[in-house]
């Protein structure tokens, strides 16, 4: 069973992962990202993809030329967990980007 992050672990979630905000009316991340062009979008979109099928976890995202808005949540938990944190972080890694 996947748990929904925990107090102490949502109070963190500013520090460990700057980029990303809280959706307002749903326990969610969002992050958005900018690009060049839409092949840098689409190529971002791609390294993504591949992520969240290691991660055994998938994004709702949606993409309009450069802007990439990516959103994180956990249904099986009801919220956030730790595998959105985990994949949060696994995307900042490779998102050479300016966030929106």
């Amino acid at each position: 069973m996947i748990r929904p992050l925990d107090a102490a672990a949502r109070a963190e979630l500013p520090h460990i992962l700057p980029q990303w905000q809280m959706v307002e009316g749903r326990d969610a991340l969002r992050c958005r990202f900018r690009f060049a062009d839409f092949s840098a979008a689409w190529g971002f979109m791609s390294r993504v993809a591949l992520l969240a099928e290691k991660h055994d976890h998938h994004p709702e995202w949606s993409n309009v030329w450069n802007r990439v808005e990516i959103l994180l949540t956990t249904h099986d938990a009801g919220g956030l967990s730790e595998r959105d944190v985990a994949l949060a972080q696994a995307i900042d890694a490779i998102a050479p980007r300016t966030p929106l």
